[in-house]
């Protein structure tokens, strides 16, 4: 069974992408996959600062988050966007969880990882220009970024008030996205096999 550890990269209370991500993960296990839902708020790290990280070694909450990683196959990611750009919780988690450890590569966790890549906004684009941002990250550490994206604009009207079923005019684009992730993911595991 592919493992898939899903997050937002949003640790505000009603995010729209913490509504999101929940509702890819439910999908993600309808499609087979065994999925570990996080929450960022859950693992607290200092600002990435090579200075610090010399005298004190990797954050618990870094290594914690780099042992996940690892146990999981594929990534499912929902971000909001900041400035057109990665909010920096989320480019600080990857960060930490990309430092060496111990004499093993930082790029372990990421090693043979395929991800899906989400974003909900408010606005318009619903987050579209953020996501380019976040591929070019994940390939740099060597993940397979599935081609397709999902984007949600007015993401502020597409939750049912428990912030549970999307109310998506195509919510099939999501599950399909899902469901490559689970295809994807099972297919280079039996040929890695």
């Amino acid at each position: 069974m592919t493992k898939i550890l899903a997050f937002s990269g949003s640790t505000r209370r009603d995010s729209l992408n913490r509504k999101l991500i929940r509702v890819a993960a439910d999908a993600a296990r309808a499609a087979g996959g065994e999925v570990t839902l996080i929450d960022l708020a859950d693992y607290p790290l200092p600002l990435m600062d090579e200075d610090l990280e010399a005298r004190e070694g990797l954050p618990a909450n870094a290594l914690r988050l780099k042992a996940l990683f690892k146990e999981h196959d594929a990534l499912l990611i929902s971000s909001p966007e900041y400035n057109s750009s990665m909010p920096p919780l989320l480019k600080n988690a990857i960060d930490w969880v990309s430092r060496e450890w111990q004499g093993e590569s930082g790029l372990v966790p990421y090693q043979n990882k395929v991800a899906a890549i989400l974003a909900a906004s408010p606005g318009t684009f619903g987050g579209m220009r953020m996501l380019p941002h976040l591929r070019q990250v994940l390939n740099t550490l060597g993940v397979l970024v599935l081609p397709g994206q999902f984007s949600l604009a007015h993401a502020d009207k597409a939750f049912d008030e428990e912030g549970g079923v999307p109310m998506l005019k195509s919510p099939a684009r999501l599950h399909a996205l899902v469901l490559e992730l689970v295809g994807t993911t099972a297919t280079l595991a039996r040929r890695a096999g």
